[in-house]
């Protein structure tokens, strides 16, 4: 497994875990009253932060496990890594693009701060996670 593959994988292990996570705790929050009194801001940040740390730590690990077995192509990449990554940011793009639409509708119908937030956060993650299966299809059975 390549390195931008490696990555791709914490990426997505780390998304597939923090988002419910967040979902859960807010959930809780509520105790069963209206979503829109949770203070959400600050488990957000500290959703956001986890995944980032989580992702950069699943990395690293796998990284040093990777180079244990073969040192050279550690951090290896070719043409066909780039490639991969274009294709994955322009599935991520479009996921985007759809959260921003969302945000913009919300917007317009008044919609509470709570909701408009959540809806791009929700955006965020879930670009991510379609942008990181896209990688991993492509890298198992090759671009089209």
């Amino acid at each position: 497994m390549v390195y931008t593959e490696r990555n791709t994988w914490s990426t997505l292990i780390a998304t597939a875990v923090i988002i419910p996570g967040y979902i859960v705790v807010v959930l809780q929050q509520a105790a069963g009253g209206p979503l829109t009194s949770v203070d959400w801001f600050p488990i957000m940040l500290w959703a956001i932060g986890i995944s980032i740390a989580a992702t950069i730590v699943l990395s690293l690990l796998w990284g040093i496990f990777a180079g244990l077995r073969d040192p050279k192509g550690a951090t290896a990449t070719d043409i066909r890594d780039r490639d991969i990554d274009r294709m994955g940011a322009r599935v991520e793009h479009a996921f985007l693009v759809i959260a921003g639409l969302g945000v913009i509708a919300l917007c317009a119908v008044g919609a509470d701060v709570f909701w408009i937030a959540n809806a791009m956060f929700l955006g965020f993650a879930v670009s991510s996670f379609i942008g990181s299966i896209a990688r991993i299809i492509a890298y198992r059975r090759g671009l089209v």
